[in-house]
């Protein structure tokens, strides 16, 4: 199906964000992605455009994870057009022999990808609607309400009703835990496991698209997301890229080493430095990267996986953090699909070895991670395609009122646990602020 298009040209790119979010806050799915812009993130030169907004299912697949990939691979080749949607973690039972059993409070689909009636591009001082064609007599219209939309200036809170926010697990028991996949790696049977832990409130009440704007102001992070399907929400800080496709290239981005940011710019320049000469958070990146390689060469052109960036730091408003770049060729007739589910799911939330890391996975952690470390992101009509890692990310669904963010980080040979926890902690410290009373 043809989409028609109009072009508009615009003064301030940053108004029209705001306005476009409040804008579409009426429709029954949103997919908004905005870069913020980070230019300073060598990611930035591979963004496509600075934000996305896709509203509003055509048609669409929702499933659980039993032959996902396939029925999403039929899906695209059906539609041929823009899909918006999202991979869970626990697609991993569909490509290995795998479960999940833990605790799930959300109850996200496995997957699920809309063809959006409606999509906008904001690029520069350009904003583009492209709309379906039996949507197409609302460009006007909609272009006039976006751009004479009146910002609110209240100071609504960001949750309706004080929140309690709760550990799934206690300080005590994720060093037990913690020691146990220690264990593991003393005995050979892994190198390096993503541990990862949930904080969660019940009959929590939000105003959900108040604290999507508080997350990403604290973090102001290149692959920031707010998600709205029906009653369940995403709202996403995430600082990583997790494989994008432009023609023929593959480029994935882990990230793996944090150190916090601190206010004396002597000092943070300290840890920056710090960070990017520790050998238990380099040795960790480096785990992640050899797996990547290893994974973008199952689709690759032969020898063409190269890593383009090696343990960079790049500092974000609260973390420093490492980040690599490996990038791929492949050849140009090689389905999107078959590539992203050759890497999922991705090795900067898994270990090494990734299967053993993700049955291990299963027996430390206490809830279901579902779409917490799955990718959020778009396929586009020619099958280039741009997905996140859903991390520093809070969860919702306001049926039942139900809410969550997850933490965590890699576990080595070379970890303390003391400090392993405070890792979580300092991750964890945007959701909490961003679900603070204002």
């Amino acid at each position: 199906m043809l989409r028609k298009s109009i072009s508009i040209k615009i003064n301030n790119p940053n108004l029209i964000k705001q306005q476009l979010l409040l804008w579409a806050q009426h429709y029954h799915q949103i997919f908004w992605f905005d870069s913020n812009q980070n230019t300073q993130i060598t990611s930035q030169k591979y963004q496509d455009y600075d934000a996305v907004l896709a509203l509003d299912s055509h048609r669409e697949i929702a499933c659980d994870y039993q032959n996902a990939f396939k029925n999403l691979k039929e899906f695209q080749s059906q539609v041929k057009d823009y899909l918006f949607g999202y991979l869970s973690y626990d697609l991993k039972n569909d490509i290995e022999n795998l479960n999940s059993h833990n605790y799930d409070g959300l109850a996200f689909a496995d997957l699920y990808f809309i063809q959006p009636k409606k999509i906008l591009f904001l690029n520069g001082d350009e904003l583009t609607l492209k709309y379906l064609s039996p949507y197409s007599k609302e460009l006007e219209q909609d272009a006039n309400q976006i751009l004479d939309q009146i910002i609110s200036s209240d100071n609504e809170n960001a949750s309706k009703k004080p929140l309690v926010i709760q550990s799934r697990i206690t300080e005590l028991e994720y060093h037990q835990k913690v020691q146990n996949i220690l264990e593991h790696i003393h005995r050979g049977d892994i190198y390096e496991v993503n541990f990862c832990q949930e904080f969660y409130a019940e009959q929590a009440q939000i105003n959900p698209l108040r604290v999507y704007q508080k997350l990403n102001a604290i973090s102001n992070p290149p692959f920031a997301s707010f998600l709205k399907l029906a009653d369940q929400y995403l709202l996403s800080a995430s600082p990583e890229r997790f494989v994008k496709r432009h023609g023929d290239k593959i480029i994935s981005q882990p990230i793996k080493g944090t150190a916090k940011r601190l206010e004396n710019n002597l000092e943070d320049k300290k840890l920056a430095t710090k960070l990017a000469h520790d050998d238990k958070e380099r040795a960790e990146n480096i785990m992640i990267v050899d797996l990547v390689r290893n994974d973008l060469s199952k689709t690759a052109c032969k020898g063409s996986v190269q890593v383009e960036e090696l343990c960079k730091v790049y500092s974000f408003k609260q973390v420093h953090q490492l980040i690599s770049t490996i990038v791929s060729q492949v050849k140009k007739d090689t389905h999107s699909v078959d590539i992203l589910r050759s890497l999922f799911p991705m090795g900067s939330m898994t270990g090494a070895p990734k299967i053993s890391a993700m049955q291990i996975i299963e027996e430390e952690e206490e809830t279901k991670r579902g779409l917490y470390s799955g990718a959020v992101g778009y396929i586009s009509p020619n099958q280039d395609f741009d997905f996140n890692v859903v991390i520093r990310s809070i969860l919702y669904n306001a049926s039942n009122q139900y809410l969550s963010f997850s933490v965590g980080g890699a576990i080595t040979a070379k970890s303390i646990i003391s400090k392993e926890y405070e890792e979580c902690l300092i991750k964890a410290e945007a959701m909490k602020k961003a679900l603070e009373p204002s």
